[in-house]
C-alpha cells in the first residue's frame, strides 16, 4: 500500500484508537487499593491483576497480532474493539474475586488491538517519515495510558471503579465504529495456514537485532511495572493517604513520556539509536534512585515517575524504529514478538512488586527498580562505545 494512503487525519484517528484500547491495561492500577477494599482481598492478591492482565495481552500479542500480516486489518480491528468493549462491560458487572480476575486476564488478551494499529502505520508511512509516524501514533498510546489513570481516579472518585470499566466499554465501541469509517482498504493477503503463521512468528526470535531490543523491552517494561503496580498502595498509605482521584492525578507526570516518544523518534530517524538506547536506560535506572530516596516526598515523586516515562518511552521508541526496518513483509510477527518478550518482563514486573511490597515495602521495590535499571545500561553503554569505534575507524 503506498504512503500515500496515510493522511493526517487517518493517522490522528489511528493515535486515538491505540490510546482508548491500551487504557484497558492501566485502569486497574490506580483503583487498586479500592478494588482490594471491595472485594477483602490482600494487596498482593489485588496486585495479581495486573499480573493477569498482562499475561493476556502477552498472550494476546502471540495468538492475535500476527493475523496482521494475514488478515485485513480494519476488519480485524473492529472485531477486537468490540470484544475488548464487551470484557469491559463484564468486568463492570462482577461481584466475585475469581471471576474479577478471570476477567483480568481476558481483558489483557483482547486489548491487542493497538499493536496491530502500529505496524499498520508503519506501513502506510514513507520510509523516511517511518519514526516520526511511529512516535505519531505511539503519542496516542502514551496519552491513552496517562490519562486512563488520571480518568480512572477521577471517575472512581465519584462513581466507584465500576463506573470506568462501563464507560471504557463505551469508547471502545464508538471507536470501532470510527476505524470502520477510517482505516484504508487492503489488498486481500495470501492465504497462510494459521499454525505456519505462529510457526514463522516463533522463527523470527533468530533475528539476533529483533532477540536484543525484545530483551530490553522486557527489562524497560519490568521495570515500569514495578513502580506503577504498588504506587496506588504507597500513595493510599502513610504519609500521603491520597484518594483515588489524587492517586489518578500522579498519571500526569507521564506526559515526559509523549515528549520523549516525539524526541525519540525524530533521533532515530536523523541519528541513529545507540545514544538514544544509552539515554533511555540511564534515565530509568535513575528514576528508581529518586523514587527510591525521595519516594516519602510528593516532589521525589514527581521527578521519579517524570524520569521513569521518560526513559520508558524513550527506549520503546528506539526499539521500534529497529524491529520495523527487519522484516518489512512481516512487521506485525516482528511485533508481536518484540511486545510479547515486553508485556511478559511487564507481567514479571508487577507479579515481583505485589510479592515484595508487603515484605520489603515501597522503597524495597523501588531499588529492584533500580537494578533493572542497570541491566538495561551495561548493553546500552557497550552498543553505544562499540558504535563509536566503527566510526572512528570508517
Amino acid at each position: 500500500m503506498p504512503p500515500a494512503t496515510l493522511a493526517p487525519w487517518r493517522l490522528t484517528v489511528m493515535a486515538a484508537a491505540t490510546g482508548v484500547i491500551v487504557a484497558n491495561l492501566y485502569y486497574v492500577q490506580p483503583l487498586l487499593h479500592q478494588i482490594r477494599t471491595d472485594f477483602g482481598v490482600s494487596a498482593a492478591a489485588a496486585a495479581a491483576l495486573v499480573t493477569l492482565t498482562q499475561a493476556g495481552y502477552a498472550l494476546g500479542l502471540v495468538l492475535l497480532v500476527p493475523l496482521g500480516d494475514l488478515l485485513t486489518r480494519r476488519p480485524l480491528l473492529v472485531y477486537i474493539f468490540l470484544a475488548a468493549a464487551a470484557v469491559m462491560a463484564a468486568a463492570a458487572l462482577v461481584h466475585r474475586f475469581a471471576l474479577m480476575a478471570a476477567l483480568a486476564f481476558v481483558i489483557g488478551l483482547v486489548s491487542v488491538g493497538a499493536q496491530t494499529i502500529v505496524p499498520l502505520a508503519a506501513d502506510l508511512a514513507a520510509p523516511t517519515q517511518r519514526g516520526r509516524t511511529i512516535a505519531r501514533v505511539m503519542t496516542g498510546l502514551l496519552v491513552g495510558v496517562l490519562l486512563s489513570r488520571t480518568f480512572a481516579g477521577l471517575v472512581a472518585q465519584g462513581a466507584g471503579w465500576r463506573a470506568v470499566y462501563a464507560l471504557a466499554a463505551g469508547a471502545l465501541v464508538v471507536t470501532a465504529a470510527a476505524l470502520a469509517l477510517t482505516l484504508p482498504a487492503e489488498d486481500r493477503r495470501p492465504r497462510v495456514r494459521y499454525r505456519d503463521l505462529l510457526a514463522g512468528t516463533a522463527a523470527l526470535v533468530g533475528l539476533a537485532a529483533l532477540r536484543r531490543r525484545a530483551l530490553y523491552g522486557a527489562v524497560v517494561f519490568g521495570a515500569f511495572s514495578v513502580a506503577w503496580t504498588t504506587l496506588s498502595f504507597h500513595l493510599a498509605a502513610a504519609p500521603f493517604h491520597y484518594s483515588n482521584a489524587q492517586i489518578g492525578l500522579f498519571g500526569l507526570f507521564g506526559v515526559a513520556g509523549v515528549t520523549a516518544a516525539n524526541l525519540a523518534g525524530r533521533t532515530a530517524d536523523r541519528h541513529g539509536t545507540h545514544w538514544s538506547s544509552l539515554t533511555a536506560a540511564s534515565l530509568v535506572a535513575g528514576a528508581f534512585i529518586v523514587l527510591a530516596l525521595g519516594g516519602a516526598t510528593l516532589a521525589g515523586l514527581a521527578v521519579g515517575l517524570v524520569l521513569l516515562d521518560a526513559g520508558m518511552q524513550g527506549m520503546q521508541i528506539t526499539n521500534q524504529s529497529i524491529i520495523y526496518a527487519l522484516r518489512p513483509e512481516a512487521r506485525s510477527r516482528v511485533n508481536s514478538v518484540y511486545m510479547t518478550f515486553s508485556f511478559l518482563g511487564a507481567a514479571a514486573g508487577s507479579l515481583l512488586a505485589g510479592q515484595l511490597y508487603d515484605r520489603v515495602g515501597w522503597t524495597g521495590d523501588c531499588w529492584v527498580g533500580a537494578g533493572l535499571g542497570a541491566v538495561l545500561v551495561v548493553p546500552t553503554l557497550l552498543e553505544a562505545r562499540a558504535h563509536r569505534q566503527r566510526v572512528r575507524v570508517s
